[in-house]
């Protein structure tokens, strides 16, 4: 049974089982609460003549019953923020017996310092709501609230709308300056662990400590031993964190128990990584990926909700009324990820219109690929003169950008992918397959290293596998060594040393790519004037340089694949010549 909270003394069990059942009676979307559920905390109110209130999420769904007194229900810290300059994303609707639906002094005090979404009041009098009253948290302390409105007349589409300006707000530059104070916790290496305050700090957070633990097995209940967990209690209180990040993917269980040792939030390096993604990815296809990714992680972790929802109790994961929500959430999830799937359907079907497109213009496509903060965006702009958003932190861009390249008379499209890193979420992987086939479709990868970083070559293999388990393993590659303006500290023999900023080995890199292109050559055609309406033709086949004239036709100068120069020969019936020869 779903646990009711609060002052339940002289309530006998028969109540209170069925008090839980409101725990089922979600808010459907677009109302600001389900009436079935104000009517039965009416009921339950007066009988009881205490006051009763309810968390909800902005999902709709029950979040946690409290029990309070006469004249006062406690209201607990409780929050789904993912960081402390948003709203909570819980608003709390609570019973005034009596028939008095106005907000007390204490319910606005309450609103301000745990930043609800809403803290709504219901006047209940002989078993029925009476009149509703809700209060919005907005900038500097100040509080929008209307006077109080009928039981049936509750303006469900205005408080709505109102909870999200108040989020907006809420999280403007008046916060911009708060971080969350997290600790990392790892169990790999130092290196690994200064990657996972690297992507912290990406994220928004403060870094006030880090700690390693190396064991050969992991604790099943803990992930680490459970006298570390002891010792990294303290050293969370010690450094006023609240946050703990963990290098590596815990299981549900294993958060809700660190959770309630630690006394702080805690989440992995995955849920890390995809709180990243969803900051910073812009396009409506990035985004979407972005949730697919999330959800697919949601699904597998709904137990482990913590702190967070600490408040739910034991009937989740075991028979009865809390399997019934546990599904009930499954469902949600999984409806959505169908809905997801579908928009991302359309998407790629438009990409792959977009990609037989070029296949028909003969257009090909080069990929830049690396491990993220290579230096992948910077290169870009410098072999196209482009403007990509660029800055020095772990996945400053998400979104696959192509420019279309011309050098030397030669076209091709060159594409900026997402970059990689080790332990990449496998449900980013998945999500982002379509927009990573780029790499997978290309006809030349260009693998962009920093070679300003000691290790470069640990991140060159973590390029090479998940290359490997994309299918993109036949493609000519070009290895680059960027950012040798910072000094290069690795050794990686044939690769191309650069730097992107200052544009230092651009022109062989350059060279590079049009050599690995399809294996065209400049030859020479020889038109004669009587047959001078192939020329159209022949301009089409390739990239003309130059036309010279003679007394019998024309020389034309043409960078020729081997196939069409063979059709020139055969189909045409021209003759045409090496270019050295024909210098000579």
């Amino acid at each position: 049974m779903e646990q009711i909270h609060g002052h339940v003394e002289g309530i006998r069990d028969s109540v209170l089982k069925a008090m839980a059942e409101m725990y089922d009676m979600d808010t459907e979307s677009g109302d600001y609460v389900s009436r079935e559920l104000l009517r039965t905390m009416a009921m339950f109110s007066c009988r009881l003549k205490r006051e009763l209130g309810v968390y909800l999420s902005r999902d709709g769904e029950v979040l946690d019953i409290q029990v309070g007194t006469l004249g006062q229900v406690d209201v607990q810290a409780m929050s789904l923020r993912r960081n402390q300059n948003r709203l909570s994303r819980v608003r709390f609707i609570h019973t005034h017996p009596g028939g008095d639906g106005r907000l007390s002094d204490v319910d606005l005090s309450a609103l301000r310092s745990l930043h609800l979404d809403a803290m709504t009041a219901v006047g209940v009098l002989e078993d029925r709501p009476t009149n509703v009253q809700s209060a919005f948290l907005w900038t500097d302390g100040e509080i929008r609230m209307d006077p109080p409105v009928a039981f049936e007349h509750i303006p469900d589409g205005k408080w709505l709308r109102q909870i999200e300006e108040s989020d907006r707000a809420f999280s403007g530059p008046q916060t911009s300056g708060q971080k969350e104070r997290a600790v990392l916790m790892g169990m790999e290496s130092e290196s690994s662990l200064d990657e996972l305050g690297r992507l912290a700090e990406s994220a928004g957070a403060e870094v006030v400590g880090s700690f390693l633990q190396k064991r050969d097995q992991k604790n099943a209940r803990y992930l680490i031993g459970s006298g570390r967990v002891r010792e990294l209690a303290l050293q969370a209180q010690a450094l006023e964190a609240d946050l703990c990040i963990f290098d590596e993917e815990l299981t549900g269980l294993q958060v809700r128990n660190l959770e309630e040792e630690l006394r702080v939030r805690v989440i992995d390096r995955t849920t890390l990584i995809l709180d990243i993604f969803a900051l910073r990815a812009r396009s409506a296809e990035g985004r979407l990926q972005v949730e697919l990714a999330q959800l697919e992680y949601q699904s597998t972790h709904l137990l482990g909700q913590g702190l967070v929802l600490s408040r739910l109790g034991g009937g989740i994961g075991t028979r009865g009324p809390g399997e019934t929500r546990l599904e009930m959430n499954r469902r949600r999830i999984r409806q959505r990820m169908t809905e997801v799937r579908r928009s991302l359907q359309e998407v790629e079907s438009q990409r792959s219109l977009r990609r037989k497109k070029r296949e028909k213009q003969d257009v090909p496509a080069v990929a830049l690929v690396g491990y993220t903060n290579a230096g992948k965006s910077t290169l870009l702009n410098a072999l196209t003169d482009s403007d990509v958003y660029v800055r020095d932190q772990l996945f400053a861009t998400l979104d696959a950008v192509s420019r279309r390249v011309t050098d030397g008379g030669r076209v091709y499209l060159l594409t900026d992918t997402v970059g990689f890193i080790r332990k990449l979420p496998h449900t980013l992987v998945k999500a982002f397959r379509s927009t990573l086939e780029e790499a997978v479709q290309a006809q030349v990868l260009v693998l962009v290293h920093d070679g300003h970083a000691p290790e470069a070559l640990e991140q060159r293999d973590t390029v090479e596998q998940v290359l490997e388990s994309l299918g993109a393993v036949e493609q000519p590659r070009i290895h680059v060594l960027n950012k040798t303006d910072l000094g290069v500290c690795v050794e990686m023999p044939g690769a191309i040393p650069i730097s992107a900023a200052t544009g230092e080995g651009l022109e062989e890199l350059r060279k590079a790519i049009l050599d690995r292109l399809d294996p065209e050559e400049w030859c020479l055609v020889y038109v004669p004037f009587d047959r001078y309406g192939l020329m159209q033709k022949i301009r089409f086949l390739g990239c003309v340089e130059d036309e010279k004239y003679t007394e019998d036709g024309a020389c034309v100068r043409i960078r020729l694949r081997p196939e069409n120069r063979e059709r020139v020969e055969t189909q045409y019936g021209l003759r045409t010549g090496d270019w050295k020869e024909g210098q000579a």
